[in-house]
């Protein structure tokens, strides 16, 4: 090949060089600027953080799926739970929430544009446990027991436990305890004769004497009981966001139910609540053997169990007749789009 070949030879791989370098420096800035974390603020009761409840959110964070998604996670500690987790989407606290249902529903109908867009929880059990003395249901009468938020779900459900086996609201006395640590606390000093308590708590009561009376789970078989909220003006404009949370969270239930994680699933409970490998062990056989559709499969939201809350609601008197739908509560338009719920 003569020199002048050569030299358009060369220049024409340089110019294809230097072209493939532009464009691969331009696709590596675009890359960056897609790369670019979406800030995401999860608010949660202090009371959630130290209980089962914050396990979807904290195997999400260990095993990085949020991430994954793009997303620059950050819990947002909301002092009092209830309705001030409603409050904290409304004055710019968070973004999204972690409320139990029944309050969700209550914000709304004060007109809050809150709505449900991805499950946490399902039906939780809570195990009625009293003093050792205190062999059956009969033997509250006349007693203290320690409860949940009036209006709340736990509350509702317990006392429909109580009322299945023969005792009326004004067969015992009650005293609001927040939170089940708390709960228990109150039973262990004997200032509580009876108390609703959660996972792991409730093994902890059992192990030390108290009796187990029953579980929320027979009254109330189907529910939602806990959920992410978002206002519903706030996800419209953030639909991309809320939908990278919603395949985090979906990870993460995926993760919680394979039984091959069961000793990292065991582990992250122990971490959350302080308790023995034991009592770690015990909820989730609770869960999921038989499986009692505690958690979610991904994330989706059971319309029958959301209407159960309403129901439960209904019945408690905390709302009156006529009964509003489900879907005034929830969207499922981000559930959709990660392709979690049809």
């Amino acid at each position: 090949m003569q020199r002048s070949q050569r030299s358009r030879v060369g220049r024409a791989t340089g110019f294809v060089v230097t072209g493939f370098a532009a464009a691969l420096v331009s696709l590596m800035a675009a890359s960056a600027v897609s790369a670019q974390p979406i800030h995401l603020r999860y608010g949660q009761a202090y009371s959630a953080q130290s209980s089962i409840f914050s396990l979807p959110i904290l195997v999400a964070e260990r095993r990085g799926y949020f991430v994954r998604e793009g997303l620059d996670f950050h819990i947002v500690p909301v002092p009092g739970g209830g309705t001030r987790l409603i409050d904290a989407l409304h004055d710019g606290t968070a973004d999204v929430s972690h409320v139990a249902t029944a309050f969700l529903i209550q914000a709304a109908l004060k007109g809050s544009d809150a709505v449900a867009v991805v499950t946490e929880f399902n039906n939780p059990i809570y195990s009625l446990i009293a003093k050792p003395e205190i062999k059956s249901y009969s033997d509250l009468k006349g007693k203290l027991i320690g409860m949940a938020a009036e209006t709340g779900s736990i509350s509702i459900s317990i006392r429909r436990l109580l009322a299945m086996n023969g005792l009326a609201r004004d067969d015992y006395r009650t005293r609001f305890v927040d939170g089940t640590p708390d709960r228990l606390a109150c039973l262990n000093r004997g200032d509580c004769d009876a108390v609703p308590l959660g996972q792991p708590h409730d093994f902890v009561a059992l192990r030390r004497g108290h009796r187990l009376l029953g579980r929320s789970i027979e009254a109330v078989p189907r529910f939602v009981y806990t959920v992410t909220a978002a206002r519903r003006s706030w996800a419209a404009v953030n639909k991309e966001a809320v939908t990278r949370y919603i395949r985090a969270l979906a990870a993460s239930f995926a993760f919680i139910r394979d039984p091959a994680n069961r000793g990292a699933v065991v582990r992250t409970i122990m971490d959350t609540t302080g308790f023995p490998e034991a009592n770690a062990r015990a909820t989730l056989e609770l869960y999921f053997s038989p499986e009692r559709h505690v958690l979610p499969m991904r994330g989706e939201i059971d319309m029958k169990g959301m209407e159960a809350v309403i129901g439960v609601l209904g019945e408690g008197g905390v709302l009156k007749p006529p009964l509003p739908p489900a879907e005034r509560f929830v969207d499922l338009l981000y559930l959709r789009a990660a392709g979690v719920q049809d």
